[in-house]
């Protein structure tokens, strides 16, 4: 969008979720760069799908060329901000009129979506050469894993361990208690209040593996599934660095603007508002900043026309296979085929390729 004649920059740093929709959504009102260390969008909530069905990553990893067609695409990480620019690790020295951070959280993966399909497959031969199976970590993360496993595999020993005192410790009681009655009428073997010595059974090569209560497991392999830290320790360097609060997270005002600064946004995981964080409600953040940059870039500057964003309620779908799910809601907690037609079928792949403007 011009103003005053003049198209104005917007640097996204960030190709997750929040980041892709945000370029993708601006990219015929500005001159847009997507900063990414990695080739791809990645719809991050079917990974575990992904390891035990490789073919439906086809569609959930998600080339940044194909959505954003008029935009400018620098695969590198982003390393130092100042008033005018960003630098990148490759030596890049991008200048922007409007700054949006979207690093979300830090996840090693390849850089190119050939590689990490290849990945997919590799977890994937890992889970069925295996007979017994070992899941660390009871958070959505690991449970819905351990779901994946047992539908598609049904004759394989999981065991799940968590060190917390119930699964999806982040929902309500009831939602915990449903998940790990479905998780034991499938013979998950569920351990809680527990951890496990990773290392204890690569000593001598025989995958028993020892819990904190002297428990041993016998597993052919395992799935670390912890926390991912977040992905702004480069801030810290940065002009940015004091508006981070004690978690890592970027302060944000009612737009979604960094606290202070008139000119720099952020949206998803990395931003400090009081709620879950899920893509859907960094698909919502982007959605908010996509229709400030507009008014702003279009000359506007009053406070009142700016779009506020308001917190998301406490709504979590965590999938348990194909057809079942735990869904939590303000106002009641359900679990089955209701939910999982919600979700579990095709775990929104579709609807967020839409979002995308591609085929779903």
């Amino acid at each position: 969008m011009e103003s005053g004649g003049e198209t104005r920059r917007v640097v996204v740093v960030g190709g997750g979720i929040a980041g892709s929709l945000l370029a993708k959504s601006l990219q015929f009102n500005a001159a847009v760069t997507l900063i990414d260390p990695k080739e791809y969008l990645e719809i991050t909530w079917a990974n575990l799908r992904n390891m035990v069905e490789p073919s439906f990553a086809e569609r959930s990893v998600i080339n940044h060329t194909d959505y954003l067609t008029n935009g400018r695409i620098v695969t590198s990480a982003a390393t130092n901000i100042t008033d005018t620019h960003v630098w990148t690790a490759d030596g890049h020295r991008i200048a922007y009129d409007y700054l949006v951070i979207a690093t979300g959280h830090r996840d090693d993966v390849p850089n190119t979506k050939t590689d990490r399909l290849n990945q997919y497959k590799a977890e994937n031969q890992k889970i069925q050469s295996a007979n017994s199976i070992l899941i660390v970590g009871g958070g959505p993360t690991g449970v819905e894993l351990a779901g994946e496993i047992v539908t598609d595999f049904p004759d394989k020993k999981v065991t799940l361990v968590h060190k917390g005192p119930r699964l999806l410790e982040f929902i309500g009681t009831k939602a915990s208690n449903k998940t790990l009655r479905w998780l034991k009428s499938r013979k998950v073997e569920v351990k809680l209040e527990q951890a496990v010595d990773l290392n204890s059974s690569t000593l001598d090569g025989s995958h028993v593996y020892k819990t904190s209560s002297g428990e041993s497991i016998k597993s052919d392999c395992h799935f670390l599934c912890a926390g991912k830290p977040l992905a702004s320790a480069w801030l810290n360097d940065t002009i940015l660095k004091t508006h981070l609060d004690g978690n890592g997270r970027l302060m944000v005002d009612e737009h979604l603007r960094v606290n202070g600064r008139a000119n720099i946004f952020a949206i998803g995981d990395i931003t400090d508002i009081p709620e879950l964080k899920q893509g859907f409600l960094a698909q919502k953040h982007a959605i908010v900043v996509a229709k400030n940059l507009k008014v702003l870039m279009s000359g506007g500057v009053q406070e009142s026309k700016l779009s506020k964003y308001e917190p998301g309620s406490a709504i979590a779908l965590v999938s348990l296979g194909r057809k079942d799910a735990i869904a939590q809601f303000p106002f009641a907690t359900i679990s089955g085929c209701l939910p999982g037609l919600l979700k579990s079928r095709d775990l929104f792949v579709g609807k967020t390729r839409k979002n995308m403007g591609l085929q779903a």
